[in-house]
C-alpha cells in the first residue's frame, strides 16, 4: 500500500500554508449570501457571480466573530444606514483559514462602508447634508395638503409608459372622482434631465395659483438612467417649491435625492394616482359622514317639530277659551284690586279734607289779624314819614312853578318863590 495523509494531517498541510502573507490581512470584493448571525458572530457565504451569466464562479465561506462584529456592525450602519445583508456588494479585509472541523474560510476584519455606498450614494449623503445646513431640505414637506389636491401639474415625459399609466389610473377611479391634471413636458433620462425638469418647475410656479400639487413620475429602469435625480440645483428647486411635491420616480428600490426632499414619496407613477386618489376617497368619506349628521340631525328637529305641532293641535281647541276664562279672572282681579285701591287712597283724603274743612275759619281769622297788624304798622311808618309830618316839625318846602327847590345856586333876584308850611303856604319874591 502507497503511503497516505490522514484528512487532519491534510488540513495541517493547507493550515501552513496559509500563513504566507499575500493571504493575510487582504481586501477582497464579493457579493454577501446566506448572511446569519449566532451567539454573536456573523457567518455568511462571499460569493462571485459572472456578470453576463449570473452564474456563481467563486465561493468561500466567511465569518466575522463576535469580538469585531459589533464594532464593524456600528461602523458599517452609522455609514449607510444599512444592515449587512444577503445580495449586498461589500469591500472587506481579512486572512484566510483553515480548521480542521469547519473547512476554508475568509476571517473578516474590517468592512468599506464607502465601497458599498458606492460613488452615487456618496455623492447623494453630500447633497441631503449641504440641503440639511442650508434649512431647505424639510421645506417642502412641511406645506399642508389642500384636502382634495385635484389640479395636477405633472412633470413627465410625453408618451412615457409611466406617465400613461398614472394617467389611466388616476383618471379611471372606482369613486368616479374627477381630477384636472396637465402634463409638463420633460426629458427625464440623461443630461437634459436636470435642465428640463427646473423649467417645468418655474412654468408651474408661474402660474401657482392655478395647481394645488405637483407630480414628478416616471417609469423603472436602470439604476443609472436614475443619476440624473441625485442632483443638488433639481433637489433646491423641489425643496423650495410652494407647492407639496409628489416623487414617484423608479421602483421601490430605486432612491434618489428628490425622495428625501419631496412632500410625498411614492414607489411609482401608479402609486401616486392611487395616493392622490385616497385622498379624494378620504375627503368623499369625510362629506358622507358630514351628510348622515346633517339627515341625522334633521331627521330629530323635524320629530321633535312634529310632536310640537301635534300638541299644538291639540290645545287649539281649549286655547280661546283657556284665554278668555284666564282674562276674566284677570279682569276680576283687577277690578276687585282697584275697589279696594280707591277705597284705600279715598278715606283718607276725605278725611284729610273735613279736617281741613273744620280748620279753615281759625286759620283766615289767624291770617286777616296777622295782615291786619301788619298793615296797620306799615300805616304808622308811612304817616312818620310822611311830607305833612316832616312840615309839623317845623321844616318847609319852596317850590318855584311848582317845582321843589333843592338848590340856593339856582335862585336869582326877582325870582317868585312859593314856601309851604304844615298848616299853610306863602309866596315871595327875591331881592
Amino acid at each position: 500500500m502507497s503511503e497516505h495523509l490522514t484528512l487532519s494531517g491534510l488540513c495541517a498541510i493547507i493550515t501552513s500554508q496559509l500563513s504566507i502573507p499575500a493571504l493575510r490581512d487582504i481586501w477582497v470584493v464579493a457579493d454577501l449570501s446566506d448572511v446569519r448571525i449566532s451567539g454573536g458572530h456573523c457567518y455568511m457565504e462571499l460569493i462571485e457571480k459572472n456578470a453576463s451569466s449570473g452564474q456563481t464562479t467563486a465561493r468561500m465561506r466567511g465569518i466575522i466573530w463576535a469580538g469585531t462584529f459589533a464594532r464593524i456592525h456600528a461602523d458599517f450602519f452609522t455609514a449607510t444606514g444599512q444592515q449587512l445583508t444577503s445580495g449586498m456588494k461589500v469591500l472587506v479585509r481579512g486572512s484566510v483559514s483553515n480548521h480542521a472541523a469547519y473547512g476554508l474560510s475568509f476571517v473578516i476584519s474590517a468592512i468599506d462602508a464607502s465601497f458599498t455606498l458606492g460613488e452615487a450614494e456618496r455623492i447623494r449623503r453630500e447633497i441631503l447634508e449641504r440641503l440639511k445646513r442650508e434649512g431647505a431640505l424639510d421645506l417642502n414637506r412641511t406645506i399642508d395638503w389642500p384636502a382634495v389636491p385635484w389640479r395636477i401639474a405633472v412633470i413627465s415625459a410625453k408618451g412615457a409608459a409611466g406617465y400613461g399609466d398614472f394617467i389611466h389610473q388616476l383618471c379611471n377611479n372606482a369613486s368616479r372622482l374627477r381630477f384636472r391634471p396637465r402634463l409638463f413636458e420633460a426629458v427625464l433620462q440623461g443630461d437634459r434631465t436636470v435642465p428640463t425638469v427646473i423649467s417645468a418647475l418655474d412654468t408651474i410656479a408661474a402660474e401657482q395659483e392655478q395647481w394645488d400639487c405637483v407630480v414628478i413620475i416616471r417609469g423603472g429602469g436602470a439604476t443609472s438612467d436614475l443619476a440624473a435625480f441625485d442632483n443638488y440645483e433639481l433637489a433646491l428647486n423641489v425643496a423650495q417649491f410652494p407647492l407639496p411635491v409628489i416623487v414617484g420616480i423608479g421602483h421601490e428600490r430605486d432612491v434618489t435625492v428628490l425622495d428625501y426632499v419631496a412632500n410625498m414619496r411614492v414607489k411609482t407613477p401608479t402609486a401616486a394616482a392611487e395616493w392622490l386618489i385616497g385622498r379624494g376617497n378620504d375627503a368623499l368619506s369625510q362629506l358622507r359622514t358630514l351628510a348622515d349628521e346633517i339627515s341625522r340631525n334633521a331627521s330629530e328637529m323635524l320629530a321633535g317639530a312634529d310632536k310640537r305641532l301635534a300638541y299644538a293641535e291639540s290645545q287649539l281647541a281649549l286655547a280661546p277659551q283657556s284665554a278668555l276664562q284666564h282674562a276674566s279672572t284677570r279682569l276680576q282681579r283687577c277690578t276687585m284690586n282697584l275697589v279696594e285701591t280707591g277705597a284705600r287712597r279715598i278715606t283718607p283724603a276725605l278725611e284729610r279734607l273735613k279736617m281741613t274743612e273744620a280748620s279753615i275759619p281759625s286759620i283766615l281769622d289767624t291770617r286777616l289779624c296777622r295782615e291786619t297788624e301788619r298793615l296797620n304798622s306799615r300805616q304808622g311808618l308811612l304817616d312818620a314819614l310822611s311830607p305833612v309830618a316832616t312840615l309839623k316839625r317845623g321844616y318847609t318846602i319852596t317850590r318855584i312853578n311848582g317845582n321843589a327847590v333843592t338848590s340856593a345856586s339856582k335862585l336869582t333876584s326877582g325870582t317868585e318863590l312859593q314856601t309851604i308850611f304844615a298848616d299853610g303856604s306863602i309866596k315871595s319874591v327875591i331881592i
